[in-house]
């Protein structure tokens, strides 16, 4: 999977369910007027596709790739069969599921009450967590859409990270040079994330 490739679009069906290798997929909400935010990202701890066995007909987001890799994919076929059959495999997708909810509520709170230099620490942290790399391939312009910030607010925030020592910003790519640094700057909603989701998913 390519940086950028769209997995599907809001309001599909999806056809198959991907499990992140080590990519990372952006599940976004678009407006009609085309402006985006970013609700909740998803790597090797997850799964795209939860509406393929939560009953929905299709997606109300649109997956995007934000960081490029290889990902499995199940057709919704084979998906839908075994996860009646219940057991071990139903258990670990609805456990997924809450964790993935408490994250998109989570994001929606940050969004709202925190500023754009917390949301970025929280965005490159949860990144991190999933890529287990310290570089990160990433455009101003993507960054933005999932943040749903004007691009100019990503350039100054990123700015004030590299100012501090925290990152090393430079035509697309993000380097975190200073973890420890990033996770005392971020909001609580970070640390709220990543308990959930290793309470939930060991």
């Amino acid at each position: 999977m390519a940086l950028g490739d769209v997995i599907y679009e809001g309001g599909e069906r999806p056809s198959y369910l991907y499990f992140p290798l080590d990519c990372v997929i952006s599940l976004l909400y678009t407006m009609e007027n085309g402006a985006s935010a970013d609700m909740a990202m998803v790597g090797n701890e997850g799964v795209v596709g939860i509406a393929l066995f939560m009953g929905g007909e299709s997606v109300p987001s649109r997956a995007v790739v934000q960081s490029a890799g290889d990902a499995l994919q199940m057709p919704a076929r084979g998906l839908q069969d075994e996860f009646r059959r219940g057991g071990a495999f139903q258990i670990a997708l609805l456990r997924y599921t809450q964790s993935l909810i408490t994250q998109m509520s989570q994001t929606a709170v940050c969004n709202r009450l925190h500023s754009i230099d917390q949301q970025l620490c929280r965005w490159l942290l949860l990144s991190h967590d999933r890529l287990h790399s310290d570089e990160m391939i990433m455009t101003q312009e993507l960054i933005a859409s999932m943040l749903g910030v004007r691009r100019e607010g990503v350039t100054v925030a990123a700015k004030r990270l590299q100012a501090a020592g925290l990152i090393r910003y430079s035509r697309g790519r993000i380097t975190i040079l200073d973890r420890a640094g990033l996770e005392a700057r971020v909001c609580e909603c970070y640390d709220v994330v990543k308990k959930e989701c290793e309470r939930l998913l060991g």
